[in-house]
């Protein structure tokens, strides 16, 4: 819980306390002190109140406060939902076969066709290409069609009175708050999905409020509403993240079959002449620039599937959406948006994927040989994927970091 040590009694902050009161924003101490997991809404209104209070010392204004979260209730639906997420349980195949999808590729293209000089304008200011910010655009809301519709402070709220991730959503809801205080948006039309993302590119309250850019120029930065505040929004934001103009972030490549595989790890980055000395083509045979761009191999279905190398850049995917997954697919959506063919699927549905309980199986054998995977979700993160290529050298297998039942069996085995 944060602080509830309050600034010096300037006659700024006088002045707000002045209008708390007005408003019946004040709340006894003990009760914004109380830090209850949320699994239930038992506490909710005490927590509230102290919040409430909080956000007037952050400088939000009393009637901000008292209009947005007066009278606002716990969710216990939202909060289920939180719980309840599998979507990031899908292999490579399973979800980028859902969301790259043709129409998307077709969408992305012609957006920006029909807006060259916006995309341009943008890309001269930030650096980042249309390709990319149609794919984050895409995937998000599809263009702006499905934002969400349930009261995003409601939502935030009951996030950040959970448990799960309290301060996250605390940070969270303060920021929502000074984005109805600065004029962007009004509680009524401060709506999106179950977990509190705004607008176009489903930004978090914070990063809209850090990284929000009124691109057309209203006096507004309304990520909802507005196309250009939206794609400019995302730009600045992929920009701060580290992105680098003019740069690839991902390439379909060949791979030859006595590859060295423990090489294939996105932690390990090398030049991209060394892995033309490998062997590694690009699609269709052309050879690699014979330079010092450090790339990695990923091979999102192990050894068998579609091989890519990865840039500097394609870690933006990775901060943008931590799994892997997700971020693969981005990036190669906005490959294909960029005049990419669609990619080698090597041996497609013969390539074997372990189903949720078979994960779980998976990451409490590693965990119990001394791994460290993290929760038990069936979800292979990176801690799962560095686990398995431990124990592929140990067994002697192919160490290309990809799950398969082969190595749950060979563990269940005690070997």
């Amino acid at each position: 819980m944060a602080s509830t040590t309050f600034p010096p009694r300037t006659a700024t902050r006088r002045a707000l306390i002045a209008g708390a009161l007005a408003f019946g924003l004040l709340a006894p101490a003990a009760a914004f002190a109380q830090d209850n997991c949320g699994r239930t809404g038992a506490g909710f209104d005490a927590w509230l109140a102290g919040f409430k209070q909080q956000a007037v010392a952050e400088g939000v204004s009393p009637r901000t406060v008292a209009a947005a979260l007066n009278g606002v209730t716990y969710a216990p639906d939202i909060v289920g939902t939180d719980r309840g997420q599998k979507v990031f349980g899908q292999s490579f195949f399973q979800f980028s076969d859902r969301m790259v999808a043709n129409y998307r590729i077709q969408q992305g293209r012609q957006k920006i066709q029909a807006n060259p000089e916006l995309f341009s304008r943008i890309e001269q200011q930030f650096g980042v290409p249309g390709a990319v910010l149609v794919a984050f655009w895409g995937l998000e809301t599809d263009f702006g069609a499905f934002m969400g519709d349930k009261q995003t402070i409601r939502s935030v709220a009951s996030l950040a009175w959970d448990c799960r991730r309290a301060e996250m959503f605390r940070t969270q809801l303060m920021a929502a708050l000074k984005i109805i205080d600065r004029g962007d948006l009004t509680v009524q039309t401060m709506r999106g999905p179950w977990a509190g993302e705004l607008g176009q590119f489903q930004f978090l309250p914070d990063h809209y409020l850090n990284y929000g850019v009124d691109f057309d120029g209203d006096g507004k930065v309304d990520l909802i509403r507005s196309a250009p505040d939206a794609l400019a929004s995302a730009a600045n934001y992929i920009k701060a993240l580290g992105w680098k103009a003019g740069q690839p972030w991902l390439e379909e490549v060949s791979v030859p079959a006595n590859l060295p595989w423990d090489q294939a790890d996105l932690s390990i980055k090398i030049p991209r002449a060394q892995w033309a000395r490998m062997g590694v083509v690009r699609a269709g045979g052309g050879q690699l620039p014979a330079d010092q761009l450090p790339a990695s191999l990923l091979l999102p279905m192990g050894r068998t599937g579609p091989a890519f190398l990865v840039y500097p850049n394609f870690d933006v995917f990775t901060e943008w959406n931590n799994s892997l997954t997700y971020a693969t697919s981005a990036a190669y959506l906005a490959s294909r948006v960029a005049g990419a063919g669609p990619f080698n699927r090597g041996q497609g549905d013969k390539i074997p994927v372990l189903s949720m309980a078979q994960a779980k199986e998976l990451q409490t054998l590693l965990n119990a040989r001394g791994h460290h995977v993290g929760r038990i979700d069936g979800i292979i993160g990176a801690a799962t994927r560095q686990a398995v290529k431990t124990e592929q050298q140990r067994l002697g297998l192919p160490a290309d970091s990809y799950p398969t039942p082969e190595l749950v069996a060979a563990l269940r085995a005690g070997k």
